[in-house]
Order: structure tokens, then sequence, then C-alpha cells
């Protein structure tokens, strides 16, 4: 009975821990997403008048793995079992895109705007009794990021 009540013990905690350590990444995620509001990162090839000059245009990239704590593999495993959303894998691939984003937009600093955005996800998998598990989720960001030609005040 005793081993019991540790091993609950210990499930309760580091559910506990990764709730809290989610929690702590989305309000990271959201603060930055804030500073980075005013760069757009858009699928369009073309988003500017065909007459806009371009200064600068460059290939910036955001890439981020993130893994799956043991007790949303235990979660998810329960969902295969009874059908029904994962929401335990939803939180993780919505984190990874969006810092994946955010880490692309950093890359970018000083750019009007990110053209021509694709996001690509894959899973990292766990050997575990000749079975595939997901371990882990990259995601990798990129795009094209332009810098227009500023006017230049003493030609007006």
């Amino acid at each position: 009975m005793e081993q019991l009540i540790i091993f609950a013990i210990l499930i309760a905690l580091g559910y506990s821990i990764g709730t809290i350590a989610e929690k702590r990444h989305y309000r990271s995620i959201m603060e930055r997403e804030r500073r980075f509001l005013r760069m757009p990162a858009v699928t369009m090839k073309k988003a500017f008048d065909p007459g806009t000059e371009v200064e600068d245009a460059r290939l910036v990239t955001g890439i981020v793995v993130v893994s799956l704590d043991y007790f949303k593999m235990v979660l998810a495993g329960l969902r295969n079992i009874f059908g029904g959303r994962v929401q335990s894998y939803e939180t993780l691939i919505d984190r990874a895109r969006r810092e994946a984003v955010l880490r692309m937009k950093e890359m970018a600093k000083g750019a009007d705007a990110i053209l021509n955005v694709r996001i690509e996800t894959s899973t990292i998998g766990n050997m575990t009794n000749n079975k595939k598990t997901v371990g882990s989720i990259e995601a990798l960001a990129y795009g094209t990021a332009i810098t227009l030609k500023k006017e230049n005040p003493a030609q007006i």
C-alpha cells in the first residue's frame, strides 16, 4: 500500500511540474508574440505593390524540438484506447509551432515582413518494446525576410 501511495504522489508531482513548465512556456511565448506583433509573417509571396523596391531579402528559419513528458504520453495512451481528442499532443504541437515562428522572427530582426512562410512538423520517436512512440515534436518555420527600401527624405 505504501508503494502505491508513493507512486501516486510521484505521478501527481510529475504532472504538476510538467503543467507549471508548460504554462511558463506559454507565458513566454505570449510575451514575445506581443513584441513581434508589428512584423507580419504571411504565406503570400507578394504582399507589397509591384513598384515597391526591396533593399534586402534573406532566408530566415526557426526550429524547435519540444519533448513530450511521460505523464502526457500516459494520457495520450489512454485517449488512444477510448478515443477522442488528444489534447496533450495538441498543446505540444501548438507550443512547438508558435516557438518556431518566434525564433524565425527573431532571426529576421530589422526586416519589414516575412513572406512565403512555411511550417513543417515531424516527430522524433522512441523505440519501446518494438513500438515507435512519440518522444518529441520538431517544428521548422522558414520564410523570406524582406526589408523595403526607405525613401530618402532629402529627395522629397
